[in-house]
C-alpha cells in the first residue's frame, strides 16, 4: 500500500503548522481582550477608567501587530520549498498543505454496515483499517510524483466511501477537521465534500510545491516547473468550479481565483526564463519578442496584483505575497523597456532584405506609436534608434528602482537575499547602457517611450487533475455491486427460500448479472409457491454468495440441484414493487446554506456527491436496471432478449 513521508518526523511543514495555530489562538485572545476593552472604554464615564482602558488597548494593538508579522514571516518561508541549486533563479510562491486531525471510522463504518447492509461488521474491520492508513499516509504526501499519486488514490477512494456509507439524506455523524492552510484556522464539517475538496486543495499545493523546487537553470528544470504550475493552477480552478461554500477561507472562490492567477504568472514567468535560455541568436526579432514576453508576465503579475489587492482577499494574503508579485510585475515592466532599448542599441541597422520583417515585426511592437520620425526612418536611422533606446532606458531604470523600493518595504522579502541578488543586478546592468550610449553632447531630451506590447509564444494552460490514471479498488466491494449495494439504496431484510425444481423448471425468468435479477414469476410454478416475486435479487445459492456472480454461474448453481432442491438467498429494494413516476423538480431538495457543496463534482461517476448539502432523491438518476423494470404488467411468456427462463 502506498506510504506517505515519515508521519513522525516532525517534518518543516508540520512544525510550521503548529507554530501558525499556536499564533493564531494568541491573536484570538488578544481579539476578544480588545473587544472587551473597547466595550468598557465605550460603558464608563470615569476618567481614570478611560485613561486605564485606552493604555490597555494600545497594548493590545501593538501586540495583535507583532503577532500578525509572526504570522507573516512563517507563510514566507519559501526557503523550505525552494531548490538548492547554485544558479540564480528567482523564488516561486509555493503554498503549504492543509493539515487534518485524525479521523476514527471504526465505530461509525461499522456501525452502517449492520445496520444498512445487514452484514456482519467485524468482517470488514480489515477494509475500515486500511481505509484509515490511506487517510494517514495522505497527510504527509512526499514531495514528488509518489506523493501526487497518494493523494490521487485517496479522493478516488472518496467517491467509493460517498456511494456506501453516505445516504443522500443523513450523514454519519462524523466531522472532518482541517487547518486553513494560510492562517492556520481550523474548520469542520460532516459534508464529506469538505474532506474531497480539502485532498483537492493539496493535490493543488503540492505541485506548488514540486513546481518552486525545481532548478529552473536547465531546460528540463523549467519544463517541470512549467508543468508543476498549470497542474496547480487546473487544481484550484476544479475545486473553485465544483464546490462552493467552503467553511475555509482558503477554499473560497475569491481566494482560489487568486492562486489560479498566480500560478498562471509563474508559469508565463517559467516561459520567459526559458526564451532567455534558449536564445542563442542576438538579433532584432529576438530580442523584441524577449521584451514582449516581459512585458506579458508583467501583465499577469500586474492582474495577481490586483486580485490580492481586493477586499476579501486583501488582508488575508501574506503580505509578502502581494509585495512580491508587485516587485515582480515592475521588474518585468523594467526587462521590457530593457531589450528593447538592447534591441534598438545593439542590432545594426536592417539591410534592404531585413527591412520589411523588422518594420511589421515593430509595427506591433508598442502600445502607442513612438513620436518622432517613421518607422522606415528611425529603423534605418543609427542616432533614431539610440534615441529611441534611451527613452526605453530611461524607463526601465525607473521600473528598476521601483521594484526595488517596493522590496525594501517588506522586511520578509528584504531577507530573501536572491531576490535582492536579481533585482540590483538587472538595475546596474541597465544603468551600465545607459551610461554607454548616453553620449555629453546630447542635448535633446529624453522623451517617453511606449510601453511594449505583450505578447506570448505559449500561453499557459490550465490542467485539470487526471483522476482516471489512478486506478483504484473499492476497498468495500465484498458488500456487493454499487448499483445495488449502495448507501441511497434501501431493501427489505434478506429472505431465505427453499425452492423444489418442477417438471416445466422452477417457473422464473432470471435478467442480468451482479447480481441476477428475478424477472417475472410463472403464476402458480415452483417459485411462486415459495414465494420468490419479480424483482427480487438473488444472493446466494446454497449458501455460496452470488451478489457478484455472472448469470451463468448462477444457472449452473440452480440446474446441479438435485431431488432436495436449493436454497435461494433473495432481496427486494424498497420503492422497486411498484416504481412510480417521479417529479424531477421536487426530487431536488434545498440544499443546507454554509456547508461545503460539491455541485458538479463527480457528476461523471455519481450523482450529486453532496451529500448533506443538496439532497437528490435517488430517481433523479435512474440506474442501468430501472429502464427495464417495469415489468409489473408484463404476461411471464413474454421473454426479453436478455432474459431467460428456468
Amino acid at each position: 500500500s502506498q506510504q506517505g513521508c515519515d508521519p513522525f518526523a516532525q517534518t518543516q511543514r508540520s512544525k510550521l503548522q503548529h507554530r501558525r495555530a499556536r499564533i493564531n489562538q494568541q491573536i484570538n485572545k488578544e481579539m476578544r481582550m480588545r473587544a472587551g476593552a473597547e466595550n468598557l472604554f465605550r460603558a464608563t464615564s470615569n476618567h481614570k477608567v478611560k485613561e486605564t482602558v485606552a493604555l490597555e488597548l494600545s497594548y493590545v494593538n501593538s501586540n495583535l501587530q507583532l503577532l500578525k508579522e509572526e504570522l507573516e514571516e512563517l507563510n514566507s518561508s519559501m526557503d523550505v520549498y525552494q531548490n538548492d541549486s547554485e544558479s540564480i533563479s528567482v523564488p516561486m510562491i509555493p503554498l503549504g498543505l492543509k493539515e487534518t486531525k485524525e479521523l476514527d471510522l471504526l465505530v461509525p463504518l461499522k456501525d452502517f454496515i449492520s445496520e444498512h447492509y445487514g452484514e456482519e461488521s467485524v468482517l470488514f474491520e480489515k477494509e475500515i483499517k486500511e481505509f484509515m492508513e490511506l487517510r494517514q499516509a495522505m497527510r504527509t504526501p512526499s514531495r514528488n510524483e509518489a506523493g501526487l499519486e497518494l493523494l490521487m488514490e485517496y479522493y478516488n477512494q472518496l467517491y467509493f466511501l460517498d456511494s456506501r456509507f453516505f445516504p443522500p439524506t443523513k450523514t454519519l455523524g462524523v466531522f472532518f477537521h482541517w487547518y486553513d492552510s494560510l492562517t492556520g484556522v481550523p474548520s469542520h464539517q460532516r459534508a464529506l465534500a469538505f474532506e474531497k475538496g480539502s485532498v483537492l486543495f493539496n493535490l493543488g499545493a503540492l505541485h506548488t510545491q514540486i513546481g518552486a523546487r525545481q532548478d529552473r537553470a536547465s531546460l528540463p528544470g523549467l519544463n517541470q516547473a512549467i508543468d508543476a504550475f498549470q497542474k496547480a493552477a487546473g487544481a484550484f480552478n476544479y475545486l473553485k468550479e465544483n464546490f462552493s461554500n467552503a467553511p475555509s477561507l482558503d477554499m473560497s472562490a475569491a481566494s482560489l481565483t487568486m492562486l489560479v492567477r498566480l500560478m498562471v504568472a509563474q508559469v508565463q514567468e517559467c516561459v520567459f526564463e526559458k526564451m532567455t535560455l534558449l536564445r542563442a541568436q542576438n538579433d532584432f526579432l529576438s530580442r523584441l519578442q524577449l521584451a514582449q514576453e516581459a512585458a506579458r508576465v508583467e501583465d499577469v503579475y500586474s492582474m495577481v496584483h490586483q486580485t490580492m489587492s481586493q477586499p476579501h482577499v486583501k488582508d488575508y494574503v501574506p503580505f509578502s505575497w502581494t509585495t512580491m508579485v508587485h516587485v515582480k510585475s515592475e521588474h518585468f515592466k523594467a526587462l521590457s523597456h530593457y531589450f528593447a532599448a538592447i534591441a534598438l542599441c545593439d542590432c545594426p541597422a536592417p539591410s534592404d532584405a531585413e527591412l520589411l520583417e523588422q518594420e511589421k515585426a515593430f509595427l506591433q511592437f508598442h502600445v502607442t506609436m513612438p513620436e518622432g520620425p517613421s518607422l522606415n526612418v528611425l529603423l534605418q536611422d543609427p542616432e533614431e534608434r539610440r534615441k529611441l533606446g534611451k527613452a526605453h532606458l530611461k524607463k526601465a531604470i525607473m521600473k528598476h528602482e521601483e521594484a526595488m523600493r517596493i522590496h525594501g518595504l517588506c522586511k520578509i522579502l528584504r531577507k530573501m537575499d536572491i531576490l535582492q541578488e536579481v533585482l540590483s543586478f538587472a538595475h546596474k546592468r541597465s544603468l551600465s547602457k545607459y551610461s554607454e550610449i548616453d553620449h555629453e553632447e546630447d542635448f535633446f531630451e529624453t522623451g517617453e517611450a511606449p510601453d511594449v506590447h505583450p505578447k506570448t509564444h505559449q500561453k499557459p494552460e490550465i490542467k485539470s487533475p487526471n483522476f482516471s490514471q489512478v486506478k483504484v479498488i473499492d476497498l468495500f466491494h465484498r458488500l456487493g455491486p454499487l448499483s445495488v449495494f449502495s448507501a441511497k439504496n434501501k431493501w427489505y431484510p434478506a429472505r431465505r427460500v427453499h425452492l423444489m425444481r418442477g417438471e416445466n423448471g422452477f417457473g422464473f425468468t432470471l435478467r442480468g448479472d451482479s447480481p441476477v435479477l428475478i424477472a417475472g414469476v410463472i403464476p402458480g410454478g415452483c417459485a411462486a409457491e415459495a414465494g420468490l416475486k419479480e424483482g427480487d435479487y438473488i444472493i446466494s445459492v446454497n449458501g455460496k454468495d452470488c451478489k457478484w456472480s455472472k448469470h451463468a454461474e448462477v444457472v449452473q448453481l440452480l440446474k446441479s440441484t438435485g431431488k432436495e432442491g436449493v436454497d435461494i438467498g433473495v432481496i427486494t429494494l424498497q420503492g422497486s414493487e411498484c416504481p412510480k413516476p417521479v417529479d424531477r423538480k421536487a426530487a431536488v431538495m434545498s440544499s443546507g446554506s454554509g456547508v461545503l457543496k460539491s455541485d458538479k463534482e463527480n457528476s461523471r461517476k455519481s450523482l450529486m456527491n453532496s451529500k448533506s448539502a443538496s439532497t437528490l432523491l435517488v430517481w433523479s438518476k435512474k440506474s442501468k436496471r430501472s429502464k427495464k423494470s417495469t415489468f409489473s404488467g408484463v404476461p411471464f411468456t413474454a421473454v426479453g432478449d436478455n432474459e431467460a427462463m428456468y
